[in-house]
């Protein structure tokens, strides 16, 4: 089989071409059977065909190695073209950009001289343009017009074109003119303006020479009265801009009621525009300063006066804590100090805020624009709060709070209800104003959310306040009678000696603890109003009656010392109806049957327990108080109980 190339393309299988190379060669197949097979004649073939095999691999060798030199001579070959193009591309770029700048240059040159041409030119069409224009102007004022342009009906267009340009002149000149007269009257000199204003009496600007001259008068007036005190004096400043302007809106006005043409009060409005704008954009800052200033310098002078350096009120988590425990355990946390019955809070000094605040409220519904009078009211509304609220009422309160003494402070004088008569006095001026005076000018815009928000929360902040400073004092109250009991109640007011002569009518304890509270309750009437004064006195009254309720069950009675129990319990009773609140009457009337416990004979306690009184209540409370009897167990009175 001969050996070719095309014998080993794909797809070339090796065994099958052994197996085509071995049937092809006689012998070398299974033809003929086994007797016909012909090994060596197989290994012949063979190694002949090896020999064919290597020769056609140095055949297709050579041919390879003549394609690769082949192919690297043409590789060089192009090589060396591509770099003769890139040589003469860069030698033709080079050509462009001296071709492009030489453009440039050219098209530089014909643009300076065009506009040197046009400078020759433009100034000469102008002055011929000027020429022609003086010569239309002679024309109309020897009122012969021989110019075609004026009697040919086809030339119309150029005759407007004339006449515009003349009237373009005309309001220039005007313009210079009232320019003219306006700085002759800065100046002062009256000759000038009556020279140029017999000028203008022949133009339609006269009209307006007039307003200028009315405005400079104005400005020169306002200037006068303002830019002296803007800011040497701004409460003088603020006064002079309230009363300037309301004075000139009222002089327009009346102004208004004269024939001043149909747009009279555009007209009108404009002109007292021009002449307060500079001094209304300012105005809401300046009244934000003085007010500012105003109000720190009232505050300072009247704790000057009483010779007391404000304390700093302490805030962060430390202090709140403190807060929260001082309100739910009324534990005096920190230092009592002794405010020598100050309540630091002056009704001059809230009269002369709401005076300042109510100006302000004036001056900003004249002088802000509508647009912004929302917003200006409720800067003005949130510095009255800071000083009013936060850094009078509030530091008030917490100075009282800080004064209240410990619940077991020995003849302590309670001022916190002072503070608290004085805060709602205060707080009431600041709501008729908040209505009377900020009210009106927010009602329609969104700000009104803002400011019932803000004034709710300085509410809500005081009576928290306002709430412990109560309890707390409630409870130095309490702690009071405490020790009015502890020091004036002794163990034989109950158990006398001699139970045949017992004189008085009530203890000297009972005496002292009802008038310390009729005190009270009279102190309390006077510092509140509305419902508070039964809230406090109801909650009084409770802490009351729970303190002798506890008091009576620490003694035993001997028969007559129930006796002057009942009578004690009966002059508190009587105490208890100045609070006029029925629960503590209702509790001390329990009280008051409770003791009649002590007293009953043995025989009738059970038919006095079923009484109305004491029917609905816990028998182990009844039980307790007759274990008080001195002949609890001699007479078996805890047999009614088993």
């Amino acid at each position: 089989m001969t050996t070719t190339a095309q014998l080993f393309e794909e797809p070339f299988d090796a065994d099958e071409y052994i197996e085509r190379l071995a049937w092809r060669t006689p012998g070398g197949g299974s033809k003929g059977g086994v007797e016909a097979f012909d090994p060596k004649r197989l290994l012949e073939e063979f190694e002949n065909h090896i020999e064919e095999l290597k020769q056609l691999d140095e055949k297709i060798q050579r041919r390879v190695e003549k394609l690769e030199h082949q192919c690297h001579r043409e590789a060089k070959e192009f090589a060396h073209k591509v770099q003769d193009l890139q040589r003469s591309n860069q030698v033709a770029f080079q050509h462009f950009q001296e071709l492009d700048e030489h453009i440039s240059y050219v098209a530089t040159k014909v643009c300076h001289l065009g506009d040197q041409l046009e400078g020759v030119n433009t100034p000469r069409q102008r002055a011929v343009e000027a020429q022609r224009l003086m010569t239309y102007f002679n024309e109309f004022l020897d009122g012969d017009l021989r110019s075609d342009v004026f009697s040919n009906p086809d030339k119309i267009k150029e005759a407007a074109d004339i006449i515009q340009k003349l009237h373009l002149i005309y309001h220039d000149l005007e313009r210079q003119l009232i320019q003219e007269f306006t700085a002759a009257q800065r100046r002062g000199e009256i000759g000038r303006m009556r020279e140029v204003a017999a000028v203008l009496l022949h133009f339609k600007g006269y009209a307006h020479c007039v307003d200028v001259y009315i405005k400079q008068c104005q400005e020169a007036h306002v200037r006068e009265k303002l830019d002296d005190t803007r800011h040497s004096d701004v409460e003088q400043y603020l006064r002079n801009l309230y009363d300037l302007y309301t004075r000139t809106t009222l002089l327009a006005t009346k102004l208004s009621e004269f024939n001043l043409g149909s747009d009279k009060h555009t007209f009108l409005s404009k002109l007292i525009k021009s002449i307060f704008s500079s001094y209304l954009e300012s105005y809401i800052d300046m009244e934000k300063d003085y007010l500012r200033t105003r109000g720190a310098m009232i505050l300072q002078r009247y704790y000057d006066s009483k010779n007391h350096q404000k304390r700093p009120i302490g805030t962060g988590s430390i202090q709140e804590l403190k807060e929260r425990i001082r309100q739910r355990t009324n534990l005096p946390l920190g230092p009592s100090i002794d405010t020598h019955g100050e309540t630091f809070l002056s009704p001059e000094l809230v009269v002369n805020l709401l005076q300042e605040t109510r100006h302000a409220f004036e001056r900003c519904h004249r002088l802000s624009d509508p647009a912004d009078l929302p917003k200006n009211a409720f800067v003005i509304f949130l510095l009255l709060v800071e000083h009013l609220c936060v850094e009078h009422i509030d530091y008030a309160l917490e100075i009282g709070l800080s004064a209240i003494p410990s619940s077991d402070a020995k003849n302590a004088n309670l001022y916190f209800l002072d503070v608290v008569q004085q805060a709602n006095s205060i707080f009431h001026l600041f709501d008729k104003q908040f209505n009377d005076q900020l009210m009106p000018l927010i009602s329609s815009s969104p700000k009104l959310a803002e400011c019932l928000h803000k004034k709710k929360e300085v509410i809500e902040q005081m009576e928290v306040k306002l709430d412990t400073g109560i309890d707390r004092t409630l409870n130095c109250m309490v702690g009071q009678m405490k020790h009015i009991l502890a020091t004036e109640q002794k163990k034989t007011d109950f158990k006398p000696e001699d139970e045949n002569n017992v004189m008085i009518q009530y203890t000297t304890a009972c005496a002292k603890v009802c008038a310390y509270v009729s005190r009270q309750v009279e102190h309390v009437r006077k510092s509140m109003d509305g419902k508070n004064v039964d809230t406090v006195l109801t909650e009084l009254g409770v802490r009351f009656h729970r303190l002798i309720h506890e008091h009576l069950q620490q003694y035993n009675y001997s028969s007559m010392g129930g006796m002057l129990a009942i009578c004690d319990v009966a002059e508190y009773r009587r105490c208890a109806k100045d609070f006029r609140v029925p629960l503590v009457l209702q509790l001390f009337d329990t009280l008051h049957a409770l003791c009649n416990l002590l007293v009953v004979a043995p025989d009738n306690l059970k038919q006095v327990c079923s009484g109305e009184q004491l029917t609905n209540l816990d028998r182990n409370l009844l039980h307790a108080f007759v274990q008080l009897r001195v002949d609890y167990r001699s007479a078996r009175l805890g047999r009614h109980f088993s």
